[in-house]
């Protein structure tokens, strides 16, 4: 029997595109709490500005540290 299709690689591409929509999702909800809480107090969006980086940061260490597992179990 012949062989039509074969895969070849590593499974890890798709388990980091898999874990990159949780991160994804994360800093579209941060951002949406920062534009609200803006929306909603204009005169502290300055106060508010510092946490939206921190979470932002926290939320992207998470994809990076996905990405590097991905690469380590190669």
């Amino acid at each position: 029997m012949t062989e039509l299709a074969e895969i070849n690689g590593s499974l890890s591409a798709i388990g980091y595109g898999l874990a990159a929509i949780g991160p994804g999702v994360g800093v579209g909800m941060v951002f949406a709490a920062y534009i609200k809480s803006s929306a909603r107090q204009p005169a502290s969006a300055k106060m508010n500005l510092p946490y939206l980086f921190l979470g932002m940061a926290l939320i992207e260490a998470l994809a990076l540290f996905g990405l590097a597992m991905g690469f380590a179990y190669t």
